[in-house]
């Protein structure tokens, strides 16, 4: 075979192209079906990398000149209900019997496409970067029907070859198919995977070899219009009610199949799913993750520079304090091995925020077998009479190592800023090592940010600091009861740039998995903080911790895990001890209620006890937020999210619901209510209503 040379090349599924048609309902009675290959015998991943899955499965494929077909049979002869929590696409991978497949169709072992579903017929389509990490929030027009029988479910899957880029005159790509069966609590996969690495590892897929060469790479084009209507009134400002109707639209320009054109005018996020709270004791910024449909498509060639605290572009930046005018998106593979990202979006002028342009470049070389050099180039510039001296600018070089399995990886970066005036110290420079071998994980860690760099796009926790974070665990592998156990330790320490020291946190712990997957960790950590600027731990008065003052202190900390399988599970985590110049307590649970495949359940809760000497109070705080999660089906949905949160004085409620009516086309009507928590007062209230329809 051409140019195969990676870990499993001697797992090869050939796909054979069709003589027939195809439909989808779960009954394998097809011509096509009875003639395919077929990939059996799964290798364990878990809780054992080494045997077989003790329930047999078998994958078949083919192809027309329009998609790829995919048939699964899952046989399961252990009694009880297969576990599939909800209806809801992009379903949590851990709580439900599912298949998850993964295509690397540019062969470059770092890039690819997943799909995959539930037991309950819950769709699972993402993308896949950095080998395996995976982003859910992507959509394709995938379609599978289920079928279920006594002692087997069935799965049938039509996957357009106009959803997935693949280079021209493609015949071979990489791929793995993996299944995770909780009734038997075992993870297999085709091309067998070690038990450290998720089996969407691209580094561990099989080969697929087509028939006949794919479809040839044609220009595609899709319009997303949408239409909105909606009504707010922000009650805390004394303002009257506000009525809105608008329109905007995305297109999809595919410049073959390799590369994509992302065009947006007047776009509305009003139907993101709102970010879950957390409780925040600490001195920085906390980070959300993306989930605006837009910016999600190649991601990682914009959001993987530097690392996660230090990174120069941040999407979440633009749209958030003003609305988004317009923008395009070119992303996507030049050849073999370059890969290209450019984006450039306008915000509106807003009474607080003149008119802001962002402009993004990134460009990616492939280099060894499962590594590459990228280059970044982010600007954003403040357009208008007299602000032409308004800019900031962002240049990154970043080095990403792997090796062919994955057991090295690291990582190596270089980023300035650039703005009026152009101080010095203007750097952030970073080198990691991580050596994983299943049973010992070494990372070292190092990272530098200058006092002077700025990156308004991006995300930068501090500034003016070196610091040194290694870390080890050794787990050890009994495979009876307790599938894994071991310690852990992780040191991390924060200096000035000339060394003199300002924080380190020590965390030494001992954790246990057990076959029947719950967990429980235990450990201590130490803290020495020197504070460079005015504090308050609360977050809720004008009392603070003087700069220049130092704290040392310990606390211990236990988390439980319960076996998810079991309708009711959850999480629960007890931190006690010191807390800078005193003492606290908190306890954080998410206890999780189904009743599958309807209706899920979780209630999330925090609470911390701060007892720091005066001239603090005694201060309680709650962080309480259920969360109900109603699929009618696999298109229609209904959330309610209620978050109550004394430190913010504010209780959130949620309510979104959503009808796909079609394939990526939805109907959402979001209604959003803030009160005070101490008055009980509302503080705004918006109810909005959007339909999207995907035409091409």
């Amino acid at each position: 075979m051409e140019n195969i040379n990676i870990h499993n090349k001697d797992f090869i599924y050939t796909v054979k192209k069709m003589k027939g048609s195809i439909t989808l309902d779960g009954v394998l009675d097809e011509p096509d079906w009875q003639t395919a290959d077929k990939a059996e015998n799964f290798h364990l991943v878990q809780p054992v990398d080494t045997g077989f899955a003790q329930q047999k499965s078998e994958l078949m494929l083919t192809y027309d000149d329009k998609a790829l077909y995919m048939a699964v049979v899952f046989y399961d002869t252990i009694p009880g209900k297969r576990i599939a929590e909800s209806f809801r696409r992009d379903f949590a991978f851990n709580n439900n019997d599912n298949l998850l497949t993964v295509f690397d169709t540019f062969r470059d072992q770092t890039n690819g496409f997943s799909f995959g579903n539930s037991a309950s017929g819950a769709i699972w389509d993402g993308l896949v970067s950095d080998g395996s990490a995976m982003n859910l929030n992507w959509d394709s027009k995938v379609e599978l029907k289920v079928k279920d029988y006594p002692d087997k479910w069935i799965t049938e899957m039509k996957i357009p070859f106009k959803s997935i880029r693949y280079p021209s005159n493609s015949q071979t790509w990489y791929a793995n198919f993996g299944r995770l069966d909780l009734k038997s609590n075992e993870k297999s996969a085709w091309a067998p995977v070690p038990r450290q690495f998720p089996h969407a590892s691209l580094a561990y897929t099989g080969v697929l070899k087509f028939d006949e060469p794919l479809p040839k790479p044609r220009v595609g084009f899709s319009l997303i219009p949408y239409i909105y209507g909606g009504y707010h009134q922000n009650f805390e400002a004394g303002e009257d009610a506000g009525y809105r109707k608008d329109f905007g639209l995305d297109a999809k320009v595919s410049l073959g199949t390799s590369m994509n054109l992302d065009l947006t005018y007047n776009p509305d996020f009003a139907q993101v799913e709102v970010d879950q709270q957390v409780m925040n004791i600490d001195r920085f910024e906390l980070l959300y993750p993306e989930k605006r449909q837009f910016f999600l498509e190649n991601s990682d060639l914009f959001a993987n520079y530097g690392e996660v605290n230090t990174t120069p572009f941040f999407s979440r930046r633009i749209g958030l304090d003003a609305p988004v005018l317009g923008g395009a998106r070119v992303s996507g593979k030049l050849g073999q091995d370059w890969r290209i990202g450019f984006m450039n979006m306008t915000t509106e002028k807003t009474d607080a925020f003149a008119v802001r342009n962002f402009t993004v470049l990134s460009v990616q070389k492939k280099i060894l077998s499962r590594s590459n050099l990228g280059f970044m180039m982010v600007n954003k510039e403040t357009l208008g009479e007299g602000a032409r001296q308004l800019f900031n600018r962002v240049a990154a070089l970043d080095a990403n190592l792997a090796s062919r399995d994955n057991i090295w990886t690291g990582k190596l970066f270089y980023h300035r800023s650039f703005q009026p005036g152009n101080p010095d110290k203007q750097y952030a420079q970073g080198a990691s090592a991580v050596f994983n071998n299943g049973k010992v994980k070494i990372e070292l860690r190092e990272t530098a940010v200058g006092a002077n760099y700025l990156a308004e796009t991006g995300f930068v926790r501090r500034r003016d600091f070196i610091s040194f974070r290694p870390a080890v665990s050794y787990f050890f592998v009994p495979n009876k009861s307790v599938v894994i156990h071991g310690p852990y330790a992780e040191y991390d320490n924060y200096y000035t740039p000339r060394f003199e020291k300002l924080d380190h946190t020590l965390d030494l712990g001992y954790k246990l998995e057990f076959r029947d997957r719950s967990a429980i960790a235990a450990g201590i950590r130490n803290y020495y903080i020197k504070l460079r600027e005015d504090f308050d731990p609360t977050h809720t008065n004008k009392k603070f911790l003087p700069a220049g003052s130092d704290y040392n202190y310990t606390n211990f900390y236990t988390t439980f895990t319960s076996n998810n399988r079991k309708p009711i599970n959850g999480t629960v985590t007890y931190t006690k001890g010191g807390f800078f110049n005193g003492r606290y307590d908190m306890a954080d649970a998410k206890i999780v209620y189904r009743f599958q495949p309807y209706v899920n359940f979780t209630m999330n809760a925090t609470y911390t006890n701060m007892r720091l000497p005066r001239p603090f109070e005694h201060n309680h705080f709650w962080l309480i937020g259920p969360k109900l999660d109603v699929t009618f089906s696999p298109k229609v949905y209904l959330t309610t999210f209620v978050q109550y949160n004394d430190q913010l004085n504010n209780t959130n409620l949620n309510l979104r619901f959503q009808w796909r009516y079609k394939p990526v086309s939805d109907l959402f009507i979001v209604y959003t209510d803030n009160y005070f928590v101490n008055t009980r007062e509302v503080r705004n209230r918006a109810l909005v209503l959007k339909m999207t329809y995907w035409w091409n």
